[in-house]
């Protein structure tokens, strides 16, 4: 009885905590290293702010695409908030533990976001392809309530494609001791791969997750340019081809910034087991730090009414 009941303890042990890694290798400057973190977060979390509070004050941006940005900004906001407590909290304390089923509530609001994000961006080109193609009828199209009826399937989308991640790890066995990650977050490829038991159910599940979502939403953003692009080189002059072609540039740049490290974290925790574990950790902060830093800035840049509008409200911030 007692070596069964042994067995069958170990076989369904689950850690009470995991020990993050941080930068590896890099541990005794982790001091330095949390100053552009900082930077950056505070960036994110300033500009993604000045966008809603813009969009949100100014009622000339009270359009689908400035509502749309706002849900880009939202999910910027989220996606770093995820991340944020654990990793400055590596960098600043070295308080590297988290637990179990905080690991997993981190994990799942991670994902979440980058999933949502990766819809509102299939939102934002049907929004462009509607503009572009027929624009007498865009105000028609993109009524109030289906913007509202949008946002509640991306947030549905997102929680539906992910609800069952945690439970699927938390059926797994894991080793005892302690057990390291290769991050200062929870990301559901490197919880799983520290799992003492047959993880295939989870593998094709996240790979599932992946092709379903971002996959699909890539393959949709890439057929709807094809038709914005066929709609504008149908128009009798260069001169509307470029106006109608700057419209789409901040989302376009926006998708790229978002995809690109999407698709390297995807490739390198598939087929890069062999690199050194600074370039997950790298590839991983970029996929999940940059793309809320840069939208804010690609957006004040290439809109004027955003711009205005930040300025605006940073004016009256400094007024009150």
């Amino acid at each position: 009885m007692l070596p069964s009941q042994s067995f069958i303890n170990i076989s369904l042990f689950q850690p009470p905590a995991f020990l993050m890694i941080g930068i590896p290798g890099l541990e005794a400057i982790h001091g330095w290293i949390s100053i552009p973190f900082s930077s950056m977060y505070t960036a994110t979390l300033t500009g993604n702010g000045l966008i809603l509070l813009a969009v949100r004050r100014t009622p000339s941006l009270h359009q689908p695409m400035y509502y749309f940005l706002s849900m880009l900004a939202l999910t910027d906001v989220g996606l770093t908030l995820s991340t944020m407590p654990t990793t400055l909290a590596v960098l600043w304390f070295d308080h590297r533990l988290i637990g179990f089923n905080a690991c997993l509530v981190q994990m799942f609001f991670l994902h979440f976001f980058s999933v949502a994000e990766s819809s509102v961006l299939l939102a934002m080109s049907f929004d462009r392809f509607v503009a572009i193609s027929n624009p007498l009828r865009y105000a028609a199209v993109l009524t109030n309530s289906v913007i509202i009826r949008i946002g509640l399937a991306i947030v549905a989308r997102a929680i539906v494609s992910l609800f069952p991640l945690p439970f699927l790890l938390k059926r797994l066995s894991f080793c005892p001791g302690k057990i390291l990650l290769s991050h200062s977050f929870c990301f559901h490829a490197d919880v799983m791969k520290r799992a003492c038991a047959d993880i295939t159910v989870n593998i094709i599940y996240g790979l599932y997750v992946v092709l379903s979502t971002m996959g699909v939403d890539s393959l949709l953003i890439v057929l709807s340019y094809t038709l914005i692009l066929h709609t504008v080189m149908a128009l009798a002059s260069p001169r509307e081809r470029t106006r109608a072609l700057n419209t789409c540039v901040s989302h376009i740049l926006a998708v790229l910034v978002f995809f690109i490290p999407v698709i390297g974290v995807s490739m390198i925790h598939r087929f890069g087991r062999h690199l050194p574990p600074i370039v997950h950790t790298l590839v991983a902060y970029v996929y999940l730090v940059v793309p809320p830093v840069l939208n804010p800035i690609i957006y004040s840049v290439k809109s004027k009414p955003i711009r205005e509008a930040m300025l605006r409200v940073l004016r009256d911030k400094r007024q009150d």
